[in-house]
């Protein structure tokens, strides 16, 4: 890599590290393991940056780290509970503006999706954290659309049992299952 792609690489690194880091904490629900699949995919794209730069890199780290979290899943099985309140976590140390009460439902929020299913979790925050459509998630996690539906489907079914005061808000999402 040429001096002025490291460059231009590095400061691609600087300036989408941090909606990539929580983006991958929000598909593996575990921080130090978000680190992981971001480095990797950095080290992937670094590879063949003079290939990825003038496309979209951003998607095409996301890409990676999707397939690289299911990766994870397949050869894991059953995914390790996490301590939100570790002093690491990406969300403690995130500056809000907000008051009080909508963070404690924030974190209501994260706690439940942490008891969610790997598979249903990346179901829900590619859909509505990143908006993907169904075929466009079916790709990433390598499964048919309609797994899509019935894996968002069952996600907020089991997020309107744990958080019944949010269950308004959740009301209609995911009904075309």
């Amino acid at each position: 890599m040429s001096t002025s792609a490291e460059q231009e690489f590095v400061a691609f690194v600087r300036a989408s590290q941090h909606r990539l880091l929580r983006a991958a904490y929000l598909v593996c629900g575990d921080h130090h393991t978000a680190q992981d699949l971001l480095q990797e995919a950095y080290a992937k794209t670094a590879s063949r940056w003079a290939q990825v730069s003038d496309g979209a890199p951003e998607a095409y780290i996301r890409r990676i780290l999707y397939r690289d979290a299911v990766s994870r899943w397949r050869k894991v099985g059953r995914e390790q509970p996490m301590d939100m309140g570790a002093p690491d976590s990406i969300f403690v140390r995130m500056p809000s503006s907000d008051d009080p009460t909508s963070w404690v439902d924030r974190a209501q929020v994260r706690v439940a999706l942490d008891q969610l299913p790997p598979r249903q979790r990346a179901v829900l925050v590619l859909r509505y954290y990143e908006d993907l459509s169904e075929e466009q998630i079916a790709d990433l996690l390598g499964i048919r659309p309609g797994a899509v539906k019935s894996q968002a489907s069952r996600a907020l079914a089991h997020l309107r049992r744990l958080l019944p005061e949010l269950a308004p808000a959740l009301a209609g999402e995911g009904d075309d299952a």
